[in-house]
């Protein structure tokens, strides 16, 4: 019996580098089928959607580059579509433009309050659309580049909502790091990373740079730089944060070769180099203090020294010689 092969996800399908994909949800079959054309023609990757519903899972499977997204529709409106787009951190960052037939200034204000970013009225005129579009396309290629370019030399950034501290975007990187430093996922920003946001905010605002935060984890450390202030100021605003992880690995296999140690001899110098204690050492490599106390004493007969301190002094000053950025 012959076997299909695995459906791939429809977003690893998509022809991303030729074309932007657009989600067109509208429960009106006309108007589905005289956008599709359009966009078609005009080189655009068209998915349909003809309810709420599905308008959610699609763009959830997708990622589309930008949504048209009818306000009104049976069921689950296009407001409430929105805000659940804008609600879940993989799709917060896609553009909305509404379609309405609605005119009212209520009802504008409505679909911006949604998270759209822009409205066309009914009935469609292809044209505006396209016109429409590409002005918002273009900001959110260039923020797409900008947030790839981040993650390829190794910044991760995510974007927090001061106001109730939600993670709203993340990059792909960022994600893997806060999962593996903090063990959070979005929409959940870590309880530190949120404190640290809130208590600087105002240096931000007054473009005074607030200090860094650092965790670390093991010979790793990751730091955080609040970059900038995106979208409105209300309730505190939405803050870019650029995050970099940074290694002394390197400088625990310096100390390793200057000093004639072995790899775990190396390891609880530099942690004594850092201050730490030897029950703190052995928490850290998953030692006891006394296996530690071992190490530290073959340690200090091979630098020829007889304290922790002569010992960080001499592996601090081989350290500053081969590593100048390294913090102590």
């Amino acid at each position: 019996m012959k076997h299909s092969p695995p459906a791939k996800p429809l977003d690893l399908t998509l022809d991303r580098a030729n074309s932007d994909v657009v989600l067109i949800v509208d429960d009106v079959p006309d108007n589905l089928s005289v956008l599709h054309d359009a966009l078609d023609e005009s080189g655009y990757t068209v998915l349909l959607a003809t309810s709420g519903e599905a308008a959610l899972a699609r763009a959830a499977q997708a990622l589309p580059d930008i949504v048209l997204l009818d306000a009104m529709m049976p069921g689950m409106d296009g407001f409430e579509v929105a805000r659940r787009l804008k609600a879940a951190p993989q799709t917060a960052h896609i553009p909305i433009i509404f379609m309405t037939g609605l005119t009212e200034t209520e009802y504008l204000v409505a679909a911006l309050d949604a998270g759209g970013v822009d409205y066309v009225t009914k009935p469609i005129k292809p044209k505006e659309v396209l016109a429409r579009m590409q002005v918002h396309l273009q900001g959110a290629r260039e923020r797409r580049q900008a947030r790839n370019a981040l993650d390829a030399f190794g910044f991760a950034s995510i974007t927090v909502r001061a106001s109730d501290g939600k993670l709203m975007w993340q990059t792909p990187l960022a994600r893997d790091l806060l999962l593996r430093y903090y063990g959070t996922e979005a929409p959940q920003t870590p309880a530190a990373v949120l404190t640290w946001l809130r208590r600087h905010v105002a240096e931000a605002v007054a473009q005074i740079e607030p200090p860094r935060l650092s965790i670390e984890l093991g010979p790793k450390r990751l730091t955080f730089r609040l970059h900038q202030q995106i979208g409105d100021s209300e309730g505190g605003g939405d803050w870019l944060i650029i995050m970099r992880e940074q290694s002394d690995e390197s400088v625990i296999d310096a100390i390793a070769l200057s000093f004639k140690l072995t790899p775990r001899e190396a390891e609880v110098l530099y942690w004594v180099v850092k201050g730490k204690i030897n029950r703190d050492i052995g928490d850290i490599l998953g030692s006891s203090p006394m296996t530690v106390k071992k190490h530290l004493e073959r340690v200090f007969a091979k630098l020829g020294v007889e304290t922790r301190t002569a010992a960080a002094g001499m592996a601090m000053s081989r350290i500053r010689q081969l590593h100048p950025q390294f913090e102590g």
